[in-house]
């Protein structure tokens, strides 16, 4: 990277982070010249001792920097990066496995290893699958997104993860102040411990959030975005059968929904978007008074599968 370690944790905690990784290269040293760096834990010392007077959790990792296959890979949870550098590409997995990792592949449609974007498994690849040794594969890296590594992800049981891969300073990356974001891997985690991350990760309880959008299985994905976006209240505008409902935002990402109900809205063309933190109210024509009306939409910044979006449903009461 281009800062020292401890603008890292300063950063994840401006972003109020829960946990996060340096996962500097093993075998990649571009100013190894100017700042040797014969001890690959460095990083994770600096940082860990000084990220102790706050409640933000500093996993241990690195990143095993090949060439394809099997093309770069993240191992955290590790207990020490040297034993990882310089020995077989088969056998740096499995030093890592006998570390306690959870490894996951990186970039895999990055163009300097794809020269067509496309991420593609490797028979190398196949083979760490099958034998326990690779567990996730990054869907999110950087400022690119995969459908094709989504979908490496659901046929071959991945966890899902997005990263910043970040080099550089995460505010001029991602445009912080003009409102945007590091990418980042939501982790179901019952506990805010590193063993409770690592076994969520392990059961692939995870989403990548990316752009404004969530991206991952829908059993994850469904229950988040039902909990962020709830129905106040619906009622009719005078005696017109033209019924006013406002949908609370509860979360901190926008949302975009289209209207897949049988009925038009009145000031809407069918898409919607819900702002952070806001009540949006939208007016359906009902045609008929009712009691209640189904309201179903898809989420267009959810995505559950390449080229597929996570439909929501509501059975709305009316008031009288």
């Amino acid at each position: 990277g281009s800062v020292w370690p401890d603008i890292r944790l300063q950063e994840a905690l401006k972003d109020s982070l829960d946990a996060f990784s340096l996962t500097e290269h093993l075998e990649y040293q571009p100013h190894k010249a100017d700042i040797p760096n014969p001890d690959r834990n460095k990083s994770f010392d600096i940082v860990s001792r000084l990220a102790k007077p706050y409640e933000i959790l500093v996993v241990k990792g690195a990143e095993i920097t090949r060439g394809m296959p099997p093309g770069h890979n993240n191992a955290i949870f590790i207990k020490d990066a040297n034993k990882l550098l310089n020995i077989d590409s088969l056998e740096v997995f499995k030093e890592a496995k006998n570390q306690g990792a959870f490894t996951f592949w990186n970039h895999p449609n990055w163009t300097a290893q794809r020269k067509d974007g496309i991420a593609r498994l490797t028979d190398f690849h196949k083979y760490l699958i099958n034998n326990q040794l690779l567990q996730g594969i990054e869907v999110v890296n950087d400022v690119t997104y995969s459908d094709e590594a989504f979908q490496i992800a659901l046929d071959n049981n991945l966890t899902i993860m997005g990263t910043s891969d970040i080099h550089g300073l995460v505010d001029w990356q991602f445009n912080v102040s003009e409102g945007g974001h590091r990418p980042f891997t939501l982790v179901f985690a019952k506990e805010k411990t590193e063993e409770s991350i690592k076994e969520a990760l392990l059961a692939k309880r995870t989403l990548a959030y990316f752009n404004h959008t969530l991206i991952g299985r829908e059993e994850w994905m469904l229950p988040l975005v039902k909990s962020a976006i709830t129905v106040k209240e619906a009622s009719y505008i005078g005696t017109s059968s033209v019924l006013e409902i406002s949908l609370m935002n509860n979360s901190d990402t926008p949302f975009l929904l289209l209207n897949e109900s049988s009925y038009t809205l009145h000031q809407h063309s069918g898409l919607i978007t819900l702002e952070p933190r806001t009540v949006t109210k939208i007016q359906l024509k009902a045609k008929d008074i009712l009691e209640k009306i189904s309201l179903p939409f898809q989420v267009l910044n959810a995505v559950i599968s390449p080229g597929k979006y996570l439909h929501l449903s509501y059975d709305v009461l009316i008031k009288d």
